[in-house]
């Protein structure tokens, strides 16, 4: 909880006035997103880690692809860092996968207590907007930002693929910025009936 207060501290200092007011929102919807098994970069240890061995055990995952110098992420990092706060404890996991900016940037960023969720790199450069996985991801559900950062995309791991490359055809994404009311209902809903489902009603 301590360092989840530090996080936002220091976002909310990073972010003028006049950018906070100008967000981004926009609403859960599910999409056909064709969304594929990766292996990146962790910010801590510079290791790969490989995201479907990183969201076993889990119930719902949100993956929130950003840029750490993007006003609109800075608008959304609270709240991303409030629910796996709410949540965690329940098998909610945030992964946030930083696109164009160095890795100092985004160890800059999140400050010297460090992330309070996995962060891997995907691209480290403004040049490589238009290679990145990120970006075919956004032309496919709709999302006409120029960067589109934050980018929001929720897995279910028991419905995933076991293996290959593909994990999932659909799934529920935010082109923008996470409306807190809706996502938060919709987390705690999916975890509660996950954990509705494991419970075997008594048989006499």
């Amino acid at each position: 909880m301590i360092k989840l207060l530090i996080f936002v501290i220091i976002v909310l200092a990073l972010v003028p006035t006049a950018a906070q007011a100008q967000h981004e929102y926009s609403p859960l919807v599910e999409k056909t997103v064709s969304y594929k098994n990766w292996a990146l970069k962790d910010l801590k240890d510079d290791k790969p880690v490989d995201l479907r061995a990183l969201v076993q055990g889990k119930k719902l995952v949100m993956v929130v692809y950003f840029a750490p110098w993007c006003g609109n992420w800075r608008n959304e990092a609270p709240v991303a860092a409030k629910l796996y706060e709410k949540y965690k404890a329940q098998g909610f996991e945030v992964i946030a996968v930083s696109e164009y900016a160095t890795r100092d940037e985004v160890r800059a960023f999140f400050g010297p207590t460090g992330p309070p969720y996995t962060v891997v790199t995907e691209s480290e450069a403004r040049d490589d907007r238009d290679k990145t996985a990120h970006y075919g991801y956004r032309q496919l559900t709709g999302d006409t930002r120029k960067w589109g950062s934050p980018w929001n995309i929720f897995l279910e791991p028991e419905k995933l693929t076991k293996e290959g490359d593909l994990l999932t055809e659909k799934a529920w994404v935010v082109n923008g910025e996470l409306i807190e009311a809706d996502v938060d209902k919709f987390i705690s809903e999916h975890l509660a009936t996950k954990t509705a489902a494991v419970i075997e009603p008594c048989k006499n």
